[in-house]
Parts: C-alpha cells; sequence; structure tokens
C-alpha cells in the first residue's frame, strides 16, 4: 500500500481558535526536530548539581576524589514505566482480529506471552459508551485490566471514533450518530483504488462525522472526562493515545481526498479544542500523538507541536514511513517518548523472504531501534494470538531478543566518586544509560540509609542521562561521619507529576526492590 503523502504547505493562519486555546493556531511548517526549540521540557524539582566537578586549583569545587564502585550493562531484559515490548491484545478490528475459537482464552495468553512487558488495547467508542452518561466497558475490556493487573503489565489505550475494519457495526455510538451530521468521503483521484480496497468495500469507513457538530464536542468532552476519571493517573496506564482525525484516530482517512468540514481553519480549531479537552482531562497520563503529516488536512502538525511542547509522547503506526515521520522520532526532545507500531506480517514466518540473510522481522526491529524506540508492538497485523506471536519468535530470535534488551531506557550509576570535605561525606555518580533511548521524563535518584532512609534526593536535567553518555551529579549527604558503605541508591522516573520505580539495568547484584547497595567492589583509585 502507497503511503499517504504529506502537507508541505507553510501558510501561517493568523486567528487565534474560537476554543480559548492557549496560542493562535498555525500551520506549522515541515522541519528539522533536532535543536528545534520545543521548550526546556518538563520541570525539575530539587535539581542535582550536575557540574563540572574540578578537583585542583584555581577551579576546585571539591576536594580530591577516588572511584569508589563501579557498574557494568546488564545482559537481562530489565522492565520499568515508559519503555518495553507491548503484546497487542486488539488493534485495527477488535475481538475479531484476535484469531481463536476461544476469545477469553485467547486474550489470557497473549497477556501471559513471557517477551510482552506492556498490553495494548483499541477499542471504539461505541463499544465502551453504548449509551451517553457512563462508561459500559465489553467484557473483554474488563478481562484484558483484570489480567493486566494481576501480572502487573501495563496498558497503553485508545478510544476509536472511526474504525475502518470494524465490518459489524460503526465506532460511534447511536446516540452520537443520531444526533450529528455525517459527510460522506469521495475518493481522492491520485490514489489507486486497489490500494484503498477495503475502505471502498465497508460502509463504515465512508464517512465521517461533523466533528465540529455542538453536540459532538459535547458528546465527546464527556467521554474524556468519564475516560480521565476512570484512568488519569491511574498506575496501570502506561499511556493513551490521543484521539485524532479520522482511521483509527491516527489523524487521516487515507485513500479519500476530502474531509468533513467546510474549510481548513474549522477543521483545525476543531482538532485543537479536542486535543485541549484531552491535554486538560490527562493531567498525569502521557498522550500519545501520532507524527502522521496532514494527509488529510485537518490541522495535525499545530496539534503535534502542541503535544511535544507539552512534554507528552509521540507515536508512529509503522517504521516504513514518510521521511516527515522518521525526522520527527529520532530527533525528538530527549524527554519524550517514542512508540512505534509496526506490525509483524499475519502470515507464516516460514513464508517470508529474506534478503541477504536478513529476515523481514529483523529489517524492521532493526529500523525501530534506529529511531530510539521507548515501545514496540508485538502484533501479527490481523492475524492475533500467542502461536503466531510465539512462531515468530522462534523463526527470529536473535533480533527479537536484541530489542527486547536495549529499548528505551537503561540507566545505571556507571562511576561513584567518594570525597569528604569539612566532614561531610560526598558522592559524585556518573549516571550512564545504555538503551536506545533517553529517559522520558525526569530521573530522581535519592541516597538512603542501609534501613532506606532517605539521605538525600534530587533529580537530573530532563531526559538524561542521554544514551551512551554519561551525566554526574552531586550528593552532599547531611550528617557529618556517614559513611558511603552501605548505603543504598534507589532510581524513579517523574513523568507528569508520577512516580514511578526504576530498577538500575547493571549486573552487579541488586537488593529486591530495585536499589543498590554501595560497596568496594574494585580496585578503582
Amino acid at each position: 500500500m502507497r503511503r499517504r503523502d504529506f502537507l508541505k504547505s507553510s501558510v501561517v493562519l493568523a486567528a487565534a481558535t474560537e476554543f480559548g486555546a492557549t496560542r493562535a493556531a498555525a500551520v506549522v511548517p515541515a522541519h528539522n526536530w533536532g535543536q528545534y526549540d520545543f521548550g526546556s521540557g518538563p520541570p525539575v524539582s530539587d535539581r542535582l548539581n550536575q557540574g563540572p566537578f574540578p578537583q585542583y586549583p584555581p577551579d576546585a569545587v571539591i576536594p580530591t576524589d577516588e572511584v569508589v564502585m563501579t557498574t557494568t550493562p546488564s545482559e537481562e531484559v530489565v522492565s520499568g514505566y515508559g519503555k518495553g515490548l507491548i503484546t497487542y491484545i486488539t488493534a485495527d478490528m477488535g475481538t475479531e482480529e484476535i484469531k481463536s475459537d476461544n476469545i477469553p482464552r485467547a486474550i489470557e495468553e497473549l497477556v501471559l506471552f513471557p517477551l510482552g512487558q506492556k498490553l495494548y488495547i483499541r477499542p471504539t467508542w461505541r463499544e465502551i459508551q453504548p449509551r451517553p452518561g457512563k462508561l459500559e466497558f465489553p467484557e473483554y475490556v474488563k478481562l484484558v485490566f483484570d489480567l493486566a493487573k494481576k501480572n502487573e503489565k501495563g496498558i497503553g489505550l485508545r478510544i476509536q471514533m472511526s474504525a475502518p475494519d470494524y465490518w459489524h457495526a460503526p465506532a460511534l455510538p447511536d446516540f452520537v450518530l443520531d444526533n450529528v451530521p455525517t459527510v460522506d468521503l469521495v475518493m481522492d483521484p491520485h490514489e489507486s483504488p486497489a490500494d484503498g480496497a477495503r475502505f471502498l468495500k465497508n460502509p463504515y469507513s465512508k464517512y465521517q462525522p461533523r466533528y465540529d457538530h455542538p453536540f459532538f464536542q459535547q458528546a465527546f468532552k464527556e467521554l474524556v472526562e468519564q475516560l480521565a476519571a476512570e484512568f488519569n493517573g491511574n498506575p496501570l496506564i502506561e499511556f493513551i493515545d490521543t484521539f485524532l482525525y479520522g482511521f483509527w484516530g491516527e489523524g487521516h482517512t487515507w485513500p479519500f481526498g476530502n474531509n468533513p468540514f467546510p474549510d481548513y481553519q474549522t477543521a483545525q480549531r476543531t482538532w485543537i479544542q479536542m486535543w485541549e479537552v484531552q491535554q486538560e482531562n490527562f493531567s498525569k497520563t502521557p498522550l500519545a500523538t501520532n507524527t502522521q503529516p496532514d494527509y488529510s488536512r485537518v490541522g495535525n502538525s499545530e496539534v503535534l507541536d502542541r503535544s511535544v511542547r507539552s512534554n507528552n509522547w509521540i507515536r508512529s503506526d509503522t517504521i516504513f514511513i514518510e521521511n516527515e515521520q522518521i525526522e520527527a522520532l529520532s530527533n525528538r526532545p530527549p524527554w519524550v517518548a517514542a512508540i512505534i507500531e509496526q506490525g509483524l506480517p499475519g502470515q507464516s514466518p516460514n513464508k517470508l523472504t529474506s534478503y541477504e540473510g536478513i529476515s523481514p522481522c529483523d529489517d524492521m526491529i532493526a529500523h525501530v531501534m534506529d529511531v530510539g524506540a521507548n515501545y514496540w508492538s508485538l502484533w501479527n497485523f490481523h492475524q492475533i494470538n500467542a502461536q503466531n506471536l510465539a512462531a515468530y519468535y522462534q523463526a527470529f530470535p536473535t533480533w527479537v531478543d536484541q530489542i527486547n534488551r536495549r529499548i528505551g531506557y537503561r540507566v545505571r550509576p556507571s562511576f561513584i566518586w567518594s570525597y569528604e570535605d569539612t566532614g561531610y561525606q560526598g558522592l559524585i555518580v556518573g549516571f550512564v544509560n545504555d538503551g536506545i533511548a533517553a529517559v522520558p521524563g525526569v530521573l530522581r535518584v535519592t541516597v538512603e540509609s542501609e534501613d532506606g532512609k532517605p539521605l538525600k534526593s534530587g533529580c537530573l536535567d530532563a531526559g538524561y542521562p542521554l544514551p551512551g553518555k554519561i551525566r554526574q551529579a552531586q550528593f552532599v549527604l547531611p550528617a557529618r561521619g556517614t559513611k558511603w558503605q552501605g548505603l543504598r541508591l534507589r532510581a524513579e522516573i517523574e513523568v507528569k507529576s508520577m512516580r514511578y520505580p526504576v530498577r538500575w539495568a547493571c549486573h552487579q547484584k541488586l537488593n529486591d526492590d530495585g536499589t543498590l547497595s554501595l560497596r568496594a567492589n574494585g580496585r578503582h583509585a
């Protein structure tokens, strides 16, 4: 299937949005993301002194120190918030995509699939709110949440307002469709009908609602408020996909050439307002906005820009995409996580042809790693079941194991220096990141006593330590005569005012809670 073309217009709209958005709306022209001014990132409380730390006059700031402990990279999978492989339970087609005669058992097998550290579901609006006023989750969604909690696996979630692969019912509930006009979509003459055959045949994919209609806006606001009451700050939820325009909520209705709005300004104002509703209500849980270029002319560039400026996350629905999306994913601000949805083929891996010794699966994984992803989907496209996933792993274990060990951030205290100044113990810790992505938030580190009493706590700058680089920080202990031996280092990640535990990704033995006890483990001085 030929991918969507993308907008290259750089026309700037001067009018502010009618919905009270925080700044004037504009088409954000395509730009390089590296060194682009997205702001300084999430606020850093209790910022640690991060150097420099010279020991010798005239610049000396600490007495001469010495390395007292080091760590080396772990070869194990280190799970944690903000990273991991995501087992897809449902995606484009609901439970019809799960290939099994026993859907509840198949869901449980998927949840228990050992490579997946997270889970993902994508129900329609109709499925979770058939009537106005309250959420009514279908049984399969309830089962996923129950199993996720039982097995300590986080969930990614999107609600579809348009589901072109649902053939049995529209994505919108009847109470919305009965009160909101719809607009028929027209095939883009520049696109091949063969490429869009599955959309042209499905009657539920041939129209879009007037999203700007007052009834739709009010119903959508109530839906988001109810979802936020359930999920905002819920530790089980890793992220919520931003509800964008059109098919699957990705921001387009390819291969159709029109949209339901009377003009571009109306479309952009509407989607800015709908993004603002989501941002306001999901104040503690990251929103993940698709990097989809504005093929359907609905304001994607502005919505994506606002998402990044508000320290939310980004995602893409495939890795082999427009170069504009690759630029965004691979040069995003370091504190912004990247979620890559790239389905494995639905056919047997034995039917795939390798090229120069590289299978399509290995090629896919290598490119997901190239953009420094935090998450990658375990998903057989339209053929979901645990046996299919297991067959791919058995056929191509090397690269699957490699991405599982390297995806996201993998932080550890690489160098630990000790010094004493006027009777107070000081530590300089050099933190390193062996993963492929920066920390998607702010890393907080606490020095504790052997019995877990906090002695000194503070944060690195947002996103640090960066992959392949060392970030040093100073800890001055509060009581004279404190010895460094036996103290513990604890790590947490702060995202949208929430804190999540981080297990150090080092070979050296850790405590059961993921903390590292300091001890002399070599002759480093």
